[in-house]
């Protein structure tokens, strides 16, 4: 229901309305108001000033925010101990192990991979395309654990380096040969890094965690899904070939492409 009060041109400037006083000055255009809840429009007319409101029981206070009293909460208090961080803010301590674990498989899995630009590079082996492929790789990897790892400071969290495993040196087989057994031995790699990913979001998602399942799906699941389907193709090719001469040209495509045998 909305209310109007106008004031007289003459007289103290005083209209009861319905329970709801409007006071009006006549030497000046300040308003007071009792038992009005929303001041809705200011107007000036002809013989004075008309206010439109919206009758309630809630009072105007001037003040919808109030951040001096709200930043005395415990969310938002500045820690004073020099060995925690200050930046930490709802960033529960599974999310940061989490964390700390899928730093551990990037650089588990960029360990592997360098192993495998190692084997492919000796003279004896020389197929340079994979050699460069796998060590392409491992940097690829690495540089997903340190972006984890910059990701862990900007949250507050700690970073917690795990112990690596000794990766193989010997990559042929006797049926498969080396080329298609390293590369089937990635794509079980990439997809084990993509349900330790996936793991990861469900932890992000469990926690109440929004920007750090933002930030998983936007650096890391679509990419992982990609590298899945490239490497997959490889491995088709890799079996149409044999061990054969097809290994060589596969490999100069690698070399100088970078796309394989496609």
């Amino acid at each position: 229901m909305f209310l109007e009060a106008i004031s007289a041109v003459s007289g103290s400037g005083l209209r009861t309305l319905s329970n709801s006083t409007v006071f009006l000055s006549p030497s000046s255009s300040s308003l007071s108001c009792s038992s009005l809840s929303n001041l809705v429009l200011p107007k000036k007319g002809e013989n004075g000033f008309a206010v439109y409101a919206e009758k309630g029981s809630l009072q105007l206070t001037g003040v919808v925010f109030q951040p001096f009293e709200e930043v005395k909460k415990d969310d938002f208090m500045v820690p004073i101990a020099p060995q925690l961080s200050l930046s930490r803010q709802r960033f529960s301590e599974e999310c940061e192990a989490a964390i700390n674990e899928q730093i551990n498989v990037e650089y588990n899995v960029s360990y592997v991979y360098h192993s495998m630009y190692a084997y492919f590079d000796r003279d004896n082996v020389a197929l340079k395309g994979l050699a460069k492929f796998f060590k392409e790789s491992s940097e690829e990897e690495r540089e997903h654990a340190e972006k984890l790892m910059q990701y862990q400071n900007i949250r507050g969290g700690r970073v917690k380096l795990h112990t690596m495993l000794m990766p193989p040196e010997e990559f042929d087989h006797v049926e498969k040969g080396d080329a298609q057994y390293a590369m089937e031995l990635a794509l079980s790699l990439e997809k084990l890094t993509n349900e330790k990913l996936l793991n990861l979001h469900s932890v992000a998602d469990r926690n109440n965690d929004p920007q750090m399942a933002d930030f998983v799906e936007s650096e890391f699941l679509e990419e992982q899904v990609e590298a899945i389907k490239k490497i997959a193709e490889y491995v088709t090719q890799l079996r149409m070939v044999g061990k054969g001469h097809g290994v060589w040209h596969f490999d100069q495509k690698l070399l100088h492409n970078g796309n394989g045998a496609v």
